[in-house]
């Protein structure tokens, strides 16, 4: 397996399969004692702090009012 010039390699497709790595999946490289490991993130461990708070607002109101009190009238 080489590597580019960008620094990309293509991950063989029976490892992919058995990791489960689709398209958009996340990846990270570590390394330890000099050997480097691919690893899939978990990405329900890693979630952002906009998906933190959806659904948490608690305003009722509409989003023409929510405009309305933004702008200048």
């Amino acid at each position: 397996m080489r590597i580019t010039t960008k620094g990309q390699i293509t991950i063989p497709q029976h490892i992919r399969e058995k990791l489960g790595i689709t398209p958009n999946t996340e990846v990270d490289f570590l390394e330890k004692e000099g050997q480097v490991y691919l690893v899939k993130v978990d990405t329900n461990a890693k979630t952002s702090k906009f998906k933190r708070l959806r659904g948490i607002a608690t305003v009722k109101m509409t989003t023409d009012k929510i405009m309305s009190l933004t702008r200048d009238s």
